[in-house]
């Protein structure tokens, strides 16, 4: 198995849901970018469970940095970053070992690996391997502030309906789960940067479908665009102050796979929370009947509200990745 991307940056993410530590390695670095630790840790706290709305494990994810950090600053080795599992609940998944969650990758990983992948709590396939992409993510986010690129992203649909809706949607819910919807914008980005026929486009939609949940990823006007006409959808060059601009940004900041130097927006979507408290069916893999299923255990109504940072973070380390 292995999960990894990025060619100058390289970035392997390593550990299950509920074995003893998760974290990652990014090899590629360049010596002497500080870490300002506070700031990352602040980062991460967007990710991080137990907050409202959200999953009520709670783990400190504090990351540990193992090696390529010295003094607070990258060496220009491996950066191994390392985070501690200690609110696990083990037992809630015994039960179901033998029966796939409808929406998880139970079912697939049993069939890949022969039964022997440790699936509890979603194992290498959960959303939990998303604290150390943000570790990594962080410190990529730092480098880039301060060659004057800044990413941010947002909720702007929950369940399909807008995020200042969102309280509503959850009180109507009664055990089941939504899906939602991502846009990221990253501003400061140089004309000129990717290229080729799979390029940035590409990996960035490679390194997001990484993320556990994304079912989807459009740039620009996106799949709306394809409704609508070239006269309408074509972005009018412009030059303001000796630059040259474009009066829209139907094109999300990026043609051919190269930046324009126009933001680069994009969004991505997330597949309802697949365990849900509501009985579903399912199959014994060891009977091979039919069976009924209820997920107990600690879930979020909406994945989409702690992959926020992850957004930025993937989209940062592919940035990086590019300009390096």
């Amino acid at each position: 198995m292995s999960s990894e991307f990025g060619t100058n940056i390289k970035v392997s993410v390593f550990g299950e849901s509920h074995g003893a530590a998760i974290g990652a390695v990014i090899d590629g670095l360049p010596a002497g970018e500080e870490i300002n630790e506070q700031e990352l840790l602040a980062f991460m706290a967007r990710r991080a469970p137990g907050a409202a709305l959200t999953t009520p494990r709670k783990e400190a994810d504090f990351p540990r940095f193992v090696s390529g950090v010295y003094k607070g600053k990258t060496t220009g080795s491996p950066v191994c970053v390392m985070i501690e599992n200690t609110n696990v609940k083990s037992s809630d998944y015994e039960k179901m070992s033998a029966i796939p969650r409808p929406g998880h990758a139970d079912f697939t990983a049993f069939a890949k690996y022969s039964g022997n992948a440790d699936m509890r709590g979603g194992g290498h396939f959960s959303g939990r391997l998303t604290a150390p992409i943000c570790a990594v993510g962080g410190i990529a986010l730092q480098i880039l502030k301060r060659r004057g690129i800044l990413i941010n992203a947002s909720i702007v649909e929950i369940g399909g309906a807008t995020a200042d809706k969102m309280q509503e949607v959850f009180e109507g819910l009664n055990g089941d789960s939504v899906g939602g919807l991502i846009e990221c914008c990253a501003t400061g980005i140089p004309a000129g940067l990717g290229g080729g026929m799979f390029g940035l486009e590409s990996k960035l939609s490679y390194a997001l479908f990484g993320i556990p949940g994304v079912k989807g990823v459009e740039f620009g006007s996106g799949f709306a665009g394809s409704r609508k006409k070239g006269s309408e959808n074509n972005d009018a060059f412009c030059v303001k102050d000796e630059k040259i601009f474009t009066e829209t940004n139907n094109h999300g900041g990026l043609l051919g796979g190269i930046t324009t130097g126009m933001p680069l927006v994009f969004r991505i979507a997330l597949k309802p929370t697949p365990s849900i408290a509501l009985e579903q069916d399912s199959v014994d893999l060891n009977t091979l009947e039919n069976v009924k299923l209820k997920i107990e255990g600690r879930h979020d109504p909406c994945i989409a509200i702690r992959a926020v940072p992850v957004a930025e973070a993937v989209c940062a380390l592919v940035l990086l990745d590019e300009m390096v």
